[in-house]
């Protein structure tokens, strides 16, 4: 049995003991669960959070890196749960194919965004990533390979799509691609002055298949929740003009590295609102319709390789709600004057108009979510105890892809649901086979 090692999710925090191993096949993972011992798998380990850290064993997937099949009549292509999209895109993009659903980063595995049911810039209109999953391979507490779908073994289904792991390991599955004529983005970038212009507009954007908002958390007063929103259309060939016509589907772009942790306090109040007020001045700049190239519009961070370091070595806790429609604006406002007046405002704070999904675990819910970035500390800490309550006064849920550091209980009063996926998993017999140090913590 291999010796603990340390782990952490992408913000780096908190850290946690565990136990690493890489089973092999089919017949390995059984194996693993044979011995009696909880686990949780884990991808490319791009949770925020101790999503996925197993109590005590943590069992590798990214080595479940074979894509197996694809029907170009359909769009369908069957994978190992360890594929990223980062592969899907360098395989498939050439082709005309791109992921029908994407989070803000392409490094994240195929099995990690079923479990997390990631959402992204076009939730507004064709829902989360399990929206384009046919069917997915999922191991229980007994090494049984079950085929789980809408009509086979649906509830399990259901619950697996944003249920963190916690029902079983995942790993193969069956997801759609959309076909696109390019890899150029057709962007409009509109400046609101306000929160209530950032809304109207992502409301004027819902028919658009991309919205998104950069949202100014620093800012106050009658400028308070300005905004850049960003709305994108896939480009057709028609529309690329002689810069882009010799590379179609992107140019080549090289990553850059943050080589070391920045200092302690680097991100503060002053550096964050200069940020802010230079990133602001820069969009207003750039308003009107443009290309980009895919990479650019979707994954901006990902260019910025161990961009997470940029915290310092405490690390950052990321920090997502999402509020029903009819108290969006109510509670955003809360949510931005808290954050003004702690003078904590995150540069990576992002506004995403969410629509209706009925589903038994996953995330959203039809209204906004905010997502933002404080570095570790007492004072963020404290700051994020007093957003879950605004949260909570307003009816709002959070996002376990990106929780570090909530209690049980905020999570219990904030979804009604969290008590049916805890008696689901306590009579399945999951609730010991299959366990993270945030399932522990929550009480999962």
């Amino acid at each position: 049995m291999p010796a603990p090692v340390t782990l952490s999710g992408w913000g780096r925090f908190p850290r946690q003991p565990t136990r690493l191993v890489a089973p092999r096949g089919d017949e390995g993972f059984a194996g693993l669960l044979a011995a009696g011992e909880g686990l949780i798998a884990r991808g490319h380990g791009r949770a925020y959070g101790d999503a996925a850290v197993g109590r005590p064993v943590t069992a590798a997937t990214r080595h479940l890196d074979r894509m197996i099949a694809f029907d170009p009549a359909t769009g369908q292509l069957v994978a190992e749960a360890g594929v990223t999209l980062a592969e899907v895109i360098a395989a498939f993009l050439p082709r005309g194919w791109f992921p029908s659903v994407t989070p803000g980063t392409r490094f994240v595995t195929l099995g990690g965004a079923i479990a997390a049911d990631v959402h992204g810039k076009n939730h507004h209109r064709d829902g989360s990533f399990g929206a384009f999953v046919d069917w997915l391979d999922l191991m229980g507490p007994d090494g049984t390979v079950r085929r789980c779908s809408r009509g086979e073994n649906a509830d399990l289904f259901g619950w697996t799509l944003g249920g963190m792991g916690l029902t079983g390991i995942i790993l193969r599955a069956a997801i759609r691609l959309r076909p696109v004529e390019t890899g150029w983005i057709r962007q409009e970038t509109r400046p609101a002055a306000d929160l209530d212009a950032a809304i109207a507009l992502m409301e004027e954007a819902r028919p658009a298949t991309y919205s998104v908002a950069w949202i100014d958390c620093l800012s106050q007063g009658a400028a308070l929740g300005r905004s850049l929103v960003l709305i994108g259309e896939h480009a057709t060939g028609a529309e690329l003009t002689p810069r882009e016509r010799p590379h179609p589907w992107g140019p080549a772009r090289r990553s850059r590295t943050v080589p070391f942790d920045a200092p302690p306090g680097l991100l503060n109040g002053w550096t964050v609102g200069a940020f802010n007020a230079l990133y602001w001045r820069n969009g207003l700049r750039a308003q009107g319709t443009r290309l980009v190239d895919w990479e650019s519009y979707f994954y901006p961070l990902d260019a910025i390789l161990g961009w997470n370091r940029i915290y310092g070595p405490r690390g950052f806790a990321q920090y997502q709600c999402v509020l029903p429609l009819a108290e969006s604006a109510r509670g955003l406002r809360r949510l931005i004057e808290t954050i003004g007046a702690a003078g904590a405002g995150s540069f990576l704070s992002v506004l995403k108009r969410l629509g209706a999904q009925e589903s038994r675990f996953s995330f959203p819910m039809e209204g906004y979510t905010l997502a933002l970035d404080f570095p570790v500390g007492r004072r963020s800490l404290a700051l994020m105890e007093r957003l879950d309550q605004i949260v909570l006064d307003h009816g709002g849920r959070f996002y376990l892809a990106k929780d570090a550091r909530m209690g049980a209980a905020t999570l219990a009063a904030s979804d009604p649901r969290v008590a049916h996926f805890t008696a689901m998993r306590a009579g399945a017999g999951l609730a010991t086979a299959f366990r993270s140090a945030q399932s522990e913590r929550l009480d999962l």
